[in-house]
């Protein structure tokens, strides 16, 4: 790829909306969003399924673009649950339940589920107490419904439970349950992605289409057609999310390129894809899956645009250096997303993928070629030889997954760091351009260095975090030397570790008990298995009240209680019972002084009280 391509107006444009989104976009409901509406009184409402459901043990979910409520017009989409079964894909319903607010507990670094749903434009759910159909999805509708879901029968009816959900996850992308060991490892070997329906299979889809009307004969004009109408319809049927609609669109610029003669560039289909998904939808930028899909197929493109592959090796040896480094690229340009989102690194993905991404492609294929030998009453002929390759894939995975250094647990990168990151990294799959590298590798690294230095200087002070989940309380401190300390480990282990890593690192220097001592140990003791816990400061044994420790450039004294009464007054719990009693800390540096009350609901700086969030996080940055 040449370096004029970074000229292209149309990149400008993309790069400046999304530089607009990021800074001045948030999602938020519309004046006329069914959100505005939500009472305590079961409620009518029409809408239309837009959406495949997702299966769980008590319900089918999906999401409906609502029309009316009580007869009156609204918009927007509520996240609905069917306890009964879902109606079918794209059937206009009327159901009767109750609107609701998402279950939201936004803990720092935990999973939000109501920003996930915020994240595609849903802000209400309903809970479904009776529906009925109104209105039957079109017929061609109905036949890409009806074609996945005999897929997933007659694999479903083949097949194990694990074996029919790896199946039906190469194939069509479908989240079916399994064992959650088996969903660890493919998330541990990093190929948790063969489980998704990405532009690899649309392309895959595309390219056998032409091949197979090349065998036939047929001329470049049918061609064209036949393989847009099936790679269309199976983009459909996967369910249209963001890879395979960019996939789809950059399938369609390639093959009407093949039909004009053309050649319409694979870097100006993923801007145009990834614009006009942009412009219709903006909330799809702050989708995690948006993130990797784009971010995956830059780094592939710009990388193997590069660094080309002899012609002189051998064809096999070629197929492989191009897998290694497309898997490579791509995992380079998925490595701040892993540790920002997951705080895994999978060190072992990069030959997991070497062997299990062809590996997916072959059983894509044939997976689908057993649906059409079941459908003619002949599946009996690959039922074997299907079964023993998913089983061998199943294995190999658990292998790759299970394995020592399968992967490590990473704290989360800054957003300087992260620019930094992907600065450094254009200029590595630039390297092989010398003329190109020569020209911006000063201006890059100046920038580079100038972010480092901004971040170090003006953000990189002392904070807290108050940390309410359900009336249970911690508060974790950062200070301007690297410290971390945990004020009452509270709330559940694995989310506290998850705050720790949030906030940039994967250790507390201490952590301080402030009241039921014994509980709070044994959340500790479940808290070292996901971190390291250097210092446990028990009071009454370690520190008694007007006592005093140093801790690097941190002074900690301990005090008696300070709760607030039911007037909402600050009182001191003097005295030692041997039993729940409780204490405060004074923390002070030179930056900073405050003090732990109400067993970590809230702190003291002089007269100012802070308070924390129910089910929330409150930051405080000195």
């Amino acid at each position: 790829m040449h370096y004029t391509h970074y000229k292209r107006p149309l990149l400008w444009v993309l790069i400046v909306y999304i530089c607009c989104l990021i800074f001045f976009y948030s999602p938020q409901p519309a004046k006329q969003d069914i959100s505005h509406h939500i009472s305590a009184s079961e409620v009518t409402l029409t809408a239309k399924v837009v959406g495949f459901p997702s299966v769980k043990q008590k319900s089918d979910n999906v999401i409906l673009q609502a029309f009316a409520l009580n007869g009156q017009p609204v918009q927007g989409y509520v996240y609905a649950r069917f306890a009964q079964g879902a109606p079918l894909w794209k059937e206009t319903v009327k159901v009767q339940g109750v609107l609701q607010k998402p279950y939201r507990i936004s803990l720092l670094g935990n999973f939000d589920w109501a920003q996930y749903l915020a994240g595609k434009n849903v802000f209400s759910e309903i809970k479904v107490s009776s529906y009925q159909v109104i209105q039957k999805p079109a017929f061609v509708y109905r036949k890409i419904y009806q074609f996945r879901q005999d897929v997933l029968d007659v694999f479903g009816k083949s097949f194990s439970t694990d074996l029919s959900a790896i199946a039906s996850g190469v194939l069509l992308g479908e989240k079916a349950q399994m064992d959650p060991a088996l969903y660890a490892a493919f998330q541990d070997s990093g190929a948790i992605h063969l489980l998704v329906a990405s532009g690899g299979n649309v392309a895959f889809v595309t390219l056998m289409v032409f091949l197979f009307c090349g065998w036939l004969g047929l001329n470049r004009r049918r061609t064209v057609f036949f393989s847009l109408l099936i790679a269309g319809f199976y983009t459909l049927a996967a369910g249209a999310d963001a890879p395979l609609t960019r996939a789809y669109f950059m399938s369609v610029c390639a093959v009407l390129g093949y039909l004009f003669h053309r050649n319409s560039g694979v870097f100006q289909g993923i801007i145009l894809s990834c614009l006009i998904i942009l412009i219709i939808n903006p909330v799809s930028l702050f989708e995690t899956s948006f993130q990797m899909s784009f971010l995956a197929t830059l780094g592939i493109v710009m990388c193997l645009s590069s660094y080309e592959i002899s012609y002189k090796w051998p064809r096999w040896v070629q197929f492989f250096a191009q897998l290694f480094l497309a898997t490579f690229s791509a995992q380079l340009a998925l490595l701040p997303v892993f540790t920002n989102v997951f705080y895994k690194v999978s060190w072992i993905g990069l030959l997991a993928n070497m062997i299990l991404v062809p590996f997916a492609s072959f059983l894509m294929a044939l997976c689908f070629l057993f649906y059409l030998f079941s459908c003619l009453h002949i599946g009996w002929m690959l039922k074997p030889l299907a079964g023993f390759l998913l089983w061998i894939f199943k294995n190999l995975v658990l292998f790759f997954g299970q394995n020592t250094f399968s992967s490590m647990t990473v704290p989360s990168w800054r957003a300087g760091t992260v620019a930094v990151y992907y600065a450094g990294l254009f200029l590595l799959f630039h390297m092989p351009q010398k003329e190109f590298i020569k020209k911006i590798y000063k201006p890059v690294l100046l920038a580079m260095a100038g972010v480092f230095f901004l971040q170090g200087v003006f953000f990189s002070g002392s904070k807290i975090w108050l940390l309410n989940e359900w009336n249970k309380n911690s508060i974790l401190l950062l200070n301007s030397g690297g410290k971390r300390i945990l004020i009452g480990a509270e709330i559940e282990a694995e989310k506290i570790a998850k705050a720790v890593l949030k906030s940039g690192g994967k250790r507390l220097d201490a952590v301080l008990i402030n009241q039921n001592i014994h509980n709070q140990l044994k959340e500790v003791e479940s808290l070292k298995q996901y971190i390291a816990v250097e210092r446990v400061i028990v009071p009454f044994r370690d520190i008694w009240p007007q006592e005093e420790i140093t801790l690097a450039d941190l002074k900690i004294k301990a005090e008696w209680g300070i709760l607030l009464n039911r007037q909402n007054n600050l009182w001191q719990n003097r005295g030692y019972s041997g039993g729940r009693d409780s204490v405060s800390y004074q923390i002070s540096s030179k930056d900073f002084s405050f003090t732990t009350a109400g067993n970590g609901r809230f702190v003291l700086q002089g007269s100012r009280r802070t308070e924390n969030i129910r089910n929330g996080t409150k930051e405080m940055v000195f």
